[in-house]
């Protein structure tokens, strides 16, 4: 079973922060204005809260859900976003995501073999929960769909990201 003891730090940050770039990715390929991006950001920490108790989290999802609870978990996964994501606009925001999940992926694979594709389902999901948190081109409440296609083709690509299917 995989925990943070299988990984060197630098890449139980990356682990970790992974969790957060499933949602920027799908937050980022199609803005949603302040209230859209409200919903999307607590879609993704109820994605965190919902795998605490979900009977199907296996070991290296709860470890990284453990990370976010404490303050220097916090703070190192702010720290790795705000390099990441330094000077992007929504455009970079996308693709540094999807190179993140990239690179997570290849160290499941080769850390964590066992609990890898349970870890790269949990972050497809979180992507999905972002994607239909907030209806996209609405006017006031009206119109709009709940997923949008740019939201859409990101889920694919960070499927493919993530050497899953979508």
């Amino acid at each position: 079973m995989g925990n943070k003891q299988n990984f060197t730090p630098e890449e139980w940050i990356q682990v970790v922060e992974s969790v957060m770039l499933s949602g920027i990715a799908v937050s980022a390929a199609d803005p949603s204005g302040l209230w859209g991006t409200l919903k999307e950001g607590f879609a993704s920490s109820s994605a965190l809260k919902a795998a605490k108790v979900d009977a199907n989290s296996n070991e290296l999802i709860l470890a990284a859900v453990a990370e976010f609870e404490t303050s220097q978990g916090r703070s190192d996964i702010q720290q790795a976003l705000r390099e990441r994501f330094a000077g992007a606009h929504p455009a970079e925001c996308v693709e540094r995501s999807l190179t993140g999940l990239k690179q997570v992926s290849t160290i499941l694979d080769a850390k964590a073999p066992e609990d890898a594709a349970a870890f790269k389902a949990w972050l497809c999901t979180i992507g999905q929960k972002v994607a239909a948190a907030s209806v996209e081109g609405s006017f006031l409440g009206f119109g709009g769909q709940r997923v949008s296609d740019a939201e859409k083709a990101t889920l694919a690509d960070i499927a493919k990201s993530l050497g899953t299917t979508a």
